[in-house]
């Protein structure tokens, strides 16, 4: 029964989607479900995630919502260094073990991070980004119900995460959902101060892909990537009717002149 509601909810998203004329991204070729799920995502997070994280980020001192986000990402670390070892980056294990330790026993669990003050920067891994060392192809990106932006590599690649996440083996039910809950409180109130920004965009769908899948790559390669700016030019608020002078009109002197790209 479950899979029959899965399904039809499925084909009543694909039903409903509307995808834009134009071309099309080959990255994307689900566009049509995924914008769907995107409009679900974000009815959703407008009537109860994003006024929970402004709430939250109201009545939460600043110090405390620190000390949350601090404990979240030491709990994170022991996924990072499992993949660090997967990757054959026993430098970064070492450093990332290293990291923990401090955080955990002299930052008190974790609350506090003496470890970045002491020089041991944070690393972020995960077996999406081990997969993409190994040589495995990314495949379509998804936009995936409540979960947000993925790739068929990345969603598969969130399972095995789970077996080293250490939330997942309390005993306590109540403990563990309070942590997930703190951990989306955490999340989702870091990303209200993108929402002006993100504002500004025509397309917000299509910004937000390119902005995840630029990251992403990222990531899997270490920063080496070339410049893939101008993809994030789609889906930007850019009139060109409303930025262009009037015919005859002479340049703005008091306005400084867009330095080309790379400058």
């Amino acid at each position: 029964m479950q899979k029959v509601a899965i399904a039809l909810f499925a084909l009543l998203l694909a039903g409903c989607a509307t995808v834009p004329s134009g071309k099309r991204d080959p990255r994307d070729p689900w566009e049509g479900f995924n914008r769907a799920s995107y409009k679900f995502n974000d009815a959703l997070d407008r009537a109860i995630a994003k006024p929970v994280a402004k709430g939250y980020k109201k009545v939460t001192p600043r110090v405390v919502r620190t000390g949350v986000n601090n404990f979240i990402t030491n709990l994170g670390t022991i996924t990072t260094v499992v993949n660090d070892v997967l990757q054959g980056k026993m430098k970064q294990a070492s450093h990332d073990s290293g990291r923990f330790l401090m955080n955990s026993t002299l930052g008190l669990g974790g609350l506090f991070d003496p470890a970045s003050a002491a020089g041991l920067e944070r690393n972020d891994e995960d077996f999406g980004q081990t997969l993409g060392k190994w040589g495995v192809k990314s495949g379509p990106y998804v936009m995936l119900p409540i979960l947000g932006p993925s790739t068929v590599r990345d969603t598969f690649g969130r399972i095995p995460d789970q077996f080293t996440y250490p939330v997942n083996y309390l005993q306590d039910d109540s403990t563990r959902y309070i942590i997930r809950g703190l951990d989306f409180l955490d999340l989702r109130a870091g990303l209200l101060d993108f929402e002006p920004q993100l504002e500004k965009t025509y397309d917000k769908y299509a910004f937000i892909r390119n902005a995840w899948l630029q990251r992403r790559e990222f990531q899997v390669k270490d920063g080496d990537v070339g410049d893939v700016s101008s993809e994030l030019e789609e889906g930007m608020d850019t009139d060109p009717a409303a930025d262009a002078p009037a015919p005859g009109a002479q340049p703005d002197a008091s306005k400084p002149e867009t330095p080309p790209p790379g400058k």
